[in-house]
This record gives C-alpha cells, sequence and structure tokens, in this order.
C-alpha cells in the first residue's frame, strides 16, 4: 500500500514523498496492457489477436511509465486533500530522487516532492484608513454641461460662412509646401473641427469663409499643443517630431455647420430626464448638478478604493516561502527560466501573490458571491453603453444577446471576477475608517496625477 511521508524542510516549505510498492501500479498496468491488445492495429494481426508479449514489447515500458506517474499524481493529490493542505502552486518534484522505471525490474519506488503552504493572513478592515475626497461642482462645470447637453439635442443648421467659433468645420487636409504648393504623393485626410479647436489667428482667417474656399496653415501655428497632438496622430505624423509640426497643409473646407442650442423648455427637460420630474430650469440645472456630483463621486470612490489597496499591500504583513516560488518560476513555464531570471521576477510575482491571497481571504471570509442574474445584468449594461443612451425599450434582441454571452465562458469567468471584486471593494469601503474631506476638481486631478506618477 503506497505512504506518504512529510518532512518540514524550510519556512512554509515541506518535502513529501510517495512510496510506492509493486502493488500499487501493477495491476493498472496490465489491466492498461490488455486494453492496448485488444485496440491495437498491426499489420499482420487482426484486431484483438495481437500477442500480449508482442504489445508489451512495442508499448510496455511507456505503459509502465505512465501507470507509476499516473499512480503517484493520484496518492499526491489524495494526501493533498486529506490532509487539507492548503498549498501555493502545483508540487514540484525533486529531480533524480527515484532511479529509473524499469517494467523489467518492478519494485518499490519513491518520488519526493517540494511543496510551498499558503501563508495565514490576519486582516481587519476595520483597521484600514483611507480619505473620500469630496469634490465640489463648481457653477462654471454645470453650465459648461447645460451647454454640452443643450448642443447635443440642439439642431444642426448649415450657414454660408463661417461666422462663429461653434461652427463645425469639414474640412480636407493636403499637404503643400510653404507656398501653398500640393505637394505630389503628400498627406491627405478628411477631418471635423470647431472652428474654437484652431488658434486665434486662424480662427480669425476663418471667418467669412465658404464651402469649398482653402486656407493654408502650418501645424505649429494652427492649433495649440492639445489639439495639435490630436491632429498630428490623426495625419499619422509623429507629434513628438519637431519637423513634422513644422509641416504646411491646405485646408479646403468641404462643409460648414452650426448647432442651434436646444431651447431650455419642458420638452428639452423631458428628453433628459423622461422620469418627468424636472419641469424648470432651476429643477434641471440641480439635476444636471447632482449628476456630476454622482460621476464625481464614482472618481472619489475609486480613488479611496486605490488607497485600501495600497494599504492593505503596505500594512499586512505576508510570509512566503520565496526559496520554493524562486524554484517554482524557474521550472513553471513553457520555457526554463534561469535563477537570474527568476530572481529579477520574484519581487513583482510575490506583490501579486500577496493581494491575491489577501483578496481571497477577504472574499471567503465576507462570502461574496455573484449570482448568474448578475453577469447578465452586466452584459446588458454593457451593450446598453454601447448605444450611448439609446432607449433600450425596443430591443427584443437585447435579453438573447445578454443569454448568448453567458454561453461564453471566457467572458463569464472574466465577468464574475470583475463584479466579484467590485463587490470586495465596496464592503472595504463601507467598513473601512475614512474620513471625508471637500476639494476642487483641480486639486483632486493633481493628487489623482501625482499618485500614478509616484
Amino acid at each position: 500500500m503506497a505512504t506518504i511521508t512529510r518532512e518540514n524542510i524550510g519556512q512554509l516549505n515541506d518535502k513529501l514523498t510517495v512510496n510506492l510498492s509493486k502493488e500499487d501500479y501493477m495491476p493498472s498496468f496490465e489491466k492498461s496492457l490488455k486494453s492496448y491488445a485488444k485496440n491495437a492495429n498491426i499489420p499482420g494481426f487482426r484486431k484483438g489477436m495481437v500477442p500480449s508479449s508482442l504489445v508489451k514489447k512495442m508499448y510496455g515500458q511507456s505503459v509502465f511509465t505512465d501507470e507509476v506517474l499516473r499512480t503517484v499524481e493520484k496518492e499526491l493529490n489524495n494526501y493533498v486533500a486529506n490532509e487539507k493542505l492548503d498549498i501555493l502552486a502545483q508540487p514540484i518534484p525533486f529531480e533524480n530522487d527515484s532511479r529509473q522505471l524499469d517494467m523489467n525490474n518492478a519494485g518499490d519506488y519513491a518520488f519526493a516532492f517540494e511543496i510551498g503552504l499558503k501563508p495565514d493572513i490576519n486582516i481587519n478592515p476595520g483597521e484600514l484608513k483611507g480619505t473620500f475626497y469630496k469634490i465640489q461642482v463648481e457653477d462654471n462645470v454645470v453650465e459648461d454641461e447645460v451647454n454640452r447637453l443643450r448642443s447635443r439635442y440642439g439642431k444642426m443648421t448649415e450657414p454660408e460662412t463661417v461666422s462663429n467659433e461653434e461652427d463645425v468645420l469639414n474640412v480636407k487636409f493636403a499637404e503643400a509646401d510653404a507656398e501653398g504648393n500640393a505637394i505630389e504623393g503628400g498627406i491627405e485626410k478628411d477631418n471635423s473641427l470647431l472652428v474654437k479647436y484652431f488658434t486665434p489667428a486662424v480662427r480669425e482667417q476663418l471667418m467669412g469663409k465658404k464651402k469649398d474656399d482653402t486656407v493654408l496653415i502650418q501645424l505649429n501655428k494652427a492649433f495649440e499643443d492639445k489639439e495639435r497632438d490630436f491632429i498630428m496622430e490623426d495625419l499619422g505624423l509623429d507629434k513628438a517630431d519637431a519637423a513634422a509640426t513644422e509641416k504646411f497643409f491646405n485646408l479646403t473646407i468641404t462643409k460648414i455647420g452650426f448647432v442651434e442650442k436646444a431651447e431650455l423648455n419642458e420638452e428639452f427637460f423631458k428628453g433628459i430626464y423622461p422620469e418627468g420630474n424636472v419641469t424648470n430650469e432651476e429643477e434641471f440645472r440641480n439635476a444636471v448638478k447632482a449628476d456630476i456630483q454622482k460621476y464625481y463621486d464614482a472618481q472619489s470612490s475609486n480613488q479611496l478604493q486605490d488607497q485600501l489597496y495600497h494599504h492593505l499591500i503596505d500594512h499586512v504583513q505576508v510570509e512566503f516561502p520565496e526559496k520554493f516560488l524562486k524554484r517554482w518560476l524557474e521550472v513553471s513555464s513553457e520555457k526554463a527560466k534561469t535563477p537570474e531570471e527568476a530572481e529579477k521576477e520574484l519581487p513583482t510575482f510575490l506583490n501579486q501573490l500577496k493581494w491575491t491571497l489577501i483578496s481571497s481571504k477577504l472574499i471567503n471570509e465576507n462570502a461574496i458571491t455573484v449570482e448568474r442574474d448578475e453577469v447578465k445584468d452586466y452584459a446588458i449594461r454593457q451593450i446598453s453603453s454601447y448605444m450611448q443612451g439609446q432607449s433600450l425599450g425596443d430591443m427584443p434582441w437585447l435579453d438573447e444577446y445578454a443569454n448568448r454571452m453567458l454561453n461564453d465562458q471566457k467572458f463569464v469567468e472574466e465577468t464574475y471576477m470583475r463584479l466579484q471584486t467590485e463587490k470586495l471593494f465596496k464592503l472595504l469601503e463601507e467598513k473601512a475608517n475614512k474620513t471625508e474631506e471637500p476639494i476642487s476638481l483641480e486639486e483632486f486631478e493633481k493628487k489623482v496625477h501625482d499618485h500614478h506618477h509616484h
């Protein structure tokens, strides 16, 4: 009967030795040989009539090796399960710990494996600390959003001449020299731009222009940095190339458009808030402000969750069997790593493993699960976001789409993990010892930028 011995060889690092006798693997070896004899297709013999001695000679050694190793694996897995060993990764076999397997000299065998044990982790979410930054919604932000919504739901007109910085110009870029002569084989690209995207000097030059009129521009003088980067990327140019910023283009106007902003009336309010609880301008602005605050709060929540993540990573003590994990990094990949490569990768790997262990413990302790209907709802929300606010009431295919996504195992697994992690961080937010601090949007963005830069 197979036996397994366990020996500690380091911190959270044990050696398991599987001891086999002939009786443990010979019956399955002989059974497998008989199966081979029944199914073997060998020229000169009818199926099922191949002599067992020939089958043993042709396939015996490989079948013998397979059955011995299969028995070892079964015994090892049973031992880990029965002893309730919480291990990290797969056991690593020790090299040269058993004599060469030979079916003609079958006997007792010993196979040794190295295992790494998961560490005990103590976490008290109530000890987590963080700051929830309450971003203040300024009046000018509300006004900008009101104007954006009025433009979005406004009416597009086609004036004859350019007369407003809010005019939308459909234009064609055609590369030229400094005199405006077209460059053969040069860049040509259509685009759509607001007049206000240009520098003041070019805006003035565009005023009064009509469809099919052309102006000569130089990129570094026609656009400020942000707009120029966007334009250069669209033209296929490297925005870091100083010479490219000096290129000239003939800019031909192919269409002029202007959006007449929607009136602030009940019809407009209902289009934005179909629930019907907004009936006048004051209520509309308050609703817009509440939506902006909700968006800001979501950003602050994400930032707080980032604080909590780093607090857990930085303050929860986790011991690792580093020697085992380094060796595991060396042998676990398809392409073996050198000790130096494994040593270099170890810190990042341990950091990722630490979070995996911490999050798994918190998820298990708090019984955080995700139901199938929640995955389906996520699929519906996902497609809804693509529809950009269109009504979904007349889309009977939506439920069918969601059910089809539930048959995609990869989508289900990724969504389950995403939703489970979201629930975990919401729980941590609720339990953490957090303070609230008023802050401007600019100050908040600076904090986020500085943190990411650090």
